[in-house]
């Protein structure tokens, strides 16, 4: 069974039909999802995914219990350092999700530096991951770093500095190489 990650800014409320069609053929292969619990994209695919009663679904929170949690599926929670603060919270959650997952599926409203790192992540270690990007209307395929570097070119340099600003030393390093 392959696990894929699903994930998505905190903006976007509406799932893109393609995307929808996607997570069914998902749930069709019957393969495991990780998922967040944040608003937003993750909570909307969540709701689809409790709509198919769908099993094979992990969410992985920070907090001590999740935000959202639509189908009652396992919850593994990756506590934030001590220190932790906005983003980087929900950081290592995001990490880990990204390390565990074979592919990636992302929805991306163009802005979100926290989706565009989970892409980052997954480009690291070679899982290819579709990216709905909502902004530009299109749709790609993630299999390594140049294809990762080619979608935040269009990026605005706003979300290009909080992509960079938020990355860790390796992260750094893995677009070194």
């Amino acid at each position: 069974m392959a696990m894929i990650f699903l994930g998505g800014s905190r903006d976007i409320f509406e799932l893109p039909f393609p995307a929808i069609e996607r997570i069914g053929a998902i749930v069709s292969a019957e393969h495991g999802v990780l998922i967040g619990d944040a608003p937003g994209a993750d909570a909307e695919m969540q709701g689809l995914l409790a709509g198919y009663n769908y099993e094979h679904v992990g969410v992985f929170h920070s907090g001590a219990e999740p935000r959202n949690n639509l189908g009652d599926w396992a919850a593994y929670r990756i506590p934030p350092p001590d220190d932790a603060q906005g983003f980087a919270v929900h950081a290592g959650k995001d990490r880990e999700m990204a390390r565990r997952a074979d592919f990636g599926l992302m929805i991306w409203d163009g802005a979100s530096p926290g989706t565009c790192l989970n892409m980052l992540r997954l480009a690291v270690i070679g899982s290819p991951c579709v990216v709905y990007d909502m902004m530009r209307g299109r749709v790609a395929t993630i299999h390594n770093i140049e294809n990762w570097q080619a979608m935040v070119h269009h990026a605005g340099s706003d979300v290009r500095r909080e992509v960079d600003a938020r990355m860790t030393a390796d992260e750094r390093l893995a677009l070194a190489d």
